[in-house]
């Protein structure tokens, strides 16, 4: 089905929306007046097809203040350009996303208008109207798709930005079922991980499998599988969904689960976001926490070539003895300047035990002075794992891992690692990823693949997430992760491969110098990836972060699954109404 897209429409709206009053910028919006004034430029183009005066009026009807005109930012504005930093600042814009494009392929660009849900019924009465009048819709969540899932000019925005209740369970059994009770907690869609961790772990003393970044959006999260630093431990996000609240195409608010609309709710761990309907609340399984959870950090750099394969090599020997264990996650990254830097985290170990974890290569760095340089002595840090989310308690002990939103108004609680502040607005130039199974490990095959991971260097730097491949993980962790739809490659794979590469924000678009650099960038990783290939040429890709121009998308993704996924789009969705790049039946 044809979603018409066009600038006429956008303006069609917005004119439409002011006629109604319904104008008025979301709460916590910076933009001006002349920039949504600039927004609503009538062109010459027909107009027929798009709703009318009457329909919009008929949803606002339905949905009150919550319909509104999406406002454009000014971005000439010097407190708009300083709060670009931020991704608390772009997750309250309607008119943003986290990234804000990718290289001849999307660029964030403001819907026409959007829906501010505050509940199911919300979510419902837009999915009717935009079903009845053939418009494009958008759902946003966190925004974080690198994919640009939540972003399209001239569309209908749903955004869950306000669904964010949180609510604890000791003892939760899904409707319908005879499953043994478990504890839980319930998200709404609109909720970031780090208000979940604040609710399930500094609050409750348990954990949820999350993301990483604390803006990350728990739907969108789970919906792609959802691998966390601890995921060798705990699993996938999807691998612990008990419950699901959607609204399917028909506009019916679904309650799903193992014993209700089963099919669906399979296709909820890990077949990717908006993709089956609009996902209103999660119930997650909660799990027992570990008495510490830790950092390490590392920056060596090898003053030859020669000298940085032999550090690979002890690396990987490393790895393999010690670190390829449920443990351990994170990442390592070995660059094209024969830098390795390792951030790793570490759950359920004492200061003592973690350490002894790097003893080998400690000893080989101090052994070969003259050959390798310290650019960031080895750190281990070792906390209460119940303090790792808790915002105050890291202020108090090392503030500068964090940053925090500053904003007149906004919660004290909420912040974002400091580390993760060049992501924000991201333009990417590259993204690829591949799962390395772990037989890559053996000793015999150790060498082969230490060769490629240093040769594929030479074009672009590569890193190992070691926490994104679920080998060597718990046996629960692996058990529940089976039972999702992701490419079976994950279960069988000690580390993800992520070779990628991005700009400064680019929401005004790029300037030629820009453009030549970005796909130069682009070849490099393209050149990297094909290297590391030649050792695991059929690995699988994790959906939320791979190349937004892979063409072997549904195999790498999914893998034997892809087609029950197809199945399930067809009975929920038949006239595709939920259309993301890289989306199941799309």
């Amino acid at each position: 089905m044809d979603r018409k897209t066009t600038h006429t429409g956008t303006a069609l709206l917005r004119r439409t929306l002011l006629k109604i009053g319904a104008a008025l910028p979301f709460r916590g919006t910076t933009a001006t007046e002349s920039a949504a004034r600039a927004g609503t430029r009538p062109d010459s183009q027909n107009l027929n097809g798009w709703p009318d005066e009457a329909a919009w009026k008929s949803l606002r009807a339905e949905v009150g203040d919550r319909l509104s005109a999406v406002v454009a930012l000014d971005f000439t504005d010097p407190h708009v350009a300083k709060q670009l930093s931020s991704p608390f600042f772009i997750r309250d814009q309607a008119a943003l996303t986290q990234s804000s494009g990718w290289i001849d392929g999307w660029q964030s660009t403001p819907g026409a208008c959007a829906v501010r849900a505050r509940s199911a019924s919300d979510v419902a009465a837009t999915i009717r109207f935009a079903s009845q009048h053939n418009v494009r819709l958008v759902i946003k969540g966190g925004g974080h798709s690198y994919l640009g899932g939540s972003n399209a000019a001239g569309s209908l925005l749903l955004w869950t930005r306000d669904m964010n209740d949180i609510v604890l369970h000791d003892r939760f059994i899904p409707a319908g079922t005879h499953a043994a009770p478990v504890p839980a907690v319930s998200l709404g869609s609109g909720c970031i991980w780090l208000d979940a961790y604040n609710a399930v772990t500094t609050g409750a003393g348990r954990y949820v499998q999350g993301g990483g970044c604390t803006t990350v959006g728990v739907a969108g999260f789970v919906q792609g599988g959802g691998f966390g630093s601890f995921s060798k431990q705990y699993g996938t996000g999807a691998g612990s969904l008990l419950e699901a609240e959607i609204v399917t195409a028909d506009s019916r608010i679904r309650t799903v689960n193992a014993a209700q609309d089963s099919d669906l709710f399979q296709a909820l761990k890990g077949g990717g976001g908006g993709t089956f309907g609009v996902v209103t609340r999660l119930t997650l399984q909660t799990h027992d926490l570990p008495a510490t959870f830790g950092l390490v950090h590392w920056q060596i750099r090898a003053r030859s070539d020669q000298s940085f394969h032999r550090l690979l090599t002890a690396f990987v020997d490393v790895c393999a003895g010690h670190l390829f264990s449920r443990h351990w996650g994170e990442q390592a990254r070995a660059g094209s300047d024969n830098r390795l830097e390792i951030f790793m985290t570490l759950q359920g170990l004492d200061t003592q035990t973690a350490r002894s974890c790097w003893h080998d290569l400690e000893n080989f760095v101090s052994g070969n002075m003259q050959d390798y340089e310290i650019e960031a002595p080895f750190a281990l840090t070792v906390l209460p794992a119940r303090r790792l989310w808790d915002g105050n308690w890291l202020r108090r002990h090392n503030p500068s891992l964090i940053m925090t939103d500053t904003r007149p108004g906004s919660s004290p609680d909420h912040w974002w690692w400091a580390g993760n502040t060049e992501e924000a607005g991201t333009f990417w130039h590259g993204y690829q990823s591949m799962w390395l199974p772990a037989s890559l490990l053996d000793r015999q095959q150790r060498a082969a693949f230490t060769e490629a991971w240093f040769a594929s260097t030479r074009h672009w730097p590569v890193s190992l997430h070691f926490n994104k491949g679920l080998a060597g993980g718990s046996d629960d962790a692996i058990l529940r992760s089976r039972d999702t739809v992701m490419n079976p490659d994950a279960l069988g794979a000690f580390a993800l491969a992520i070779i990628a590469g991005e700009g400064k924000p680019a929401y005004t678009g790029l300037s030629e110098k820009d453009l030549i650099k970005a796909r130069s960038v682009q070849e490099k990783i393209q050149q990297a990836s094909a290297r590391l290939r030649q050792i695991a040429p059929v690995a699988g890709s994790y959906i939320s972060e791979s190349d937004y121009h892979l063409t072997d998308w549904q195999q790498a993704c999914w893998g034997t699954h892809y087609e029950q996924l197809l199945q399930v789009k067809h009975r929920y969705d038949p006239k595709g109404l939920f259309t993301v790049h890289h989306g199941v039946g799309t």
